[in-house]
């Protein structure tokens, strides 16, 4: 599942800002030391996972259920 993120992508703003899209609408800003640490973690682990979780959508449980489902295991 790691790799690009489905329907989710990020801008920096020039202030440092971080602003999360969900299909081309804004969906959260994550500003100072959220900022950075996003910027650090989106490419060391799962993109997908981190944008849903951020934004609120990790809550509605795609990401959680596909994430154990054996077709996303890798063998």
């Amino acid at each position: 599942m790691s790799g690009t993120p489905e329907g989710f992508t990020y801008r920096r703003r020039k202030n440092g800002d971080v602003e999360l899209l969900h299909h081309g609408r804004p969906a959260a800003v994550l500003r100072g030391a959220a900022a950075a640490r996003f910027l650090i973690d989106v490419g060391s682990g799962d993109p997908q996972e981190l944008m849903a979780r951020i934004t609120g959508n990790y809550r509605r449980g795609n990401e959680r259920t596909a994430k154990n489902h054996p077709r996303n295991h890798r063998r």
